[in-house]
């Protein structure tokens, strides 16, 4: 009897140890996400999505064009001229892998493109993003 309380009271520590760390990994990813956000904003979409970039990172646009690598990335949003362009965006939905290895994260973005004449156009959608944890413990996205 005692050893199976034991078990139990063992069972029930791991797994609220687990619901918590799970918790504070997505907490990690949000902050994440509202860093990128506010990076492309402060520095510009081009910086933002080079400095959140994994090396190996993949990014479709366009007519399911992939983009492919950190260095690519940088220079498809360098070739766009993205000036009196706004992106916002927030996740509504974060999900991690069980050893806390990747993360992944869905929601609502909108575009916002002014033109030379001063009009606004919007576009809204919904984003994907896959994150995946680095050596040094920081998040890089794989997949957006």
């Amino acid at each position: 009897m005692r050893i199976a309380f034991l078990l139990i009271a063992a069972i029930m520590m791991v797994s609220c140890h687990k619901s918590q760390r799970t918790e504070e990994i997505k907490n990690e990813i949000f902050q994440v996400e509202k860093a990128f956000e506010k990076m492309a904003t402060e520095k510009g979409i081009a910086e933002a999505f080079y400095f959140f970039a994994d090396e190996d990172a993949v990014i479709k646009r366009g007519n399911d064009s992939l983009i492919t690598g950190k260095e690519n990335i940088k220079l498809f949003y360098g070739k766009i001229n993205n000036a009196g362009t706004t992106v916002n965006w927030s996740p509504d939905f974060i999900d991690i892998a069980r050893d806390g290895s990747l993360a992944y994260t869905y929601g609502k973005y909108v575009w916002k493109i002014k033109n030379e004449a001063g009009i606004s156009t919007e576009h809204k959608g919904v984003f994907h993003t896959v994150w995946k944890k680095q050596k040094d413990n920081s998040w890089k996205y794989v997949w957006d």
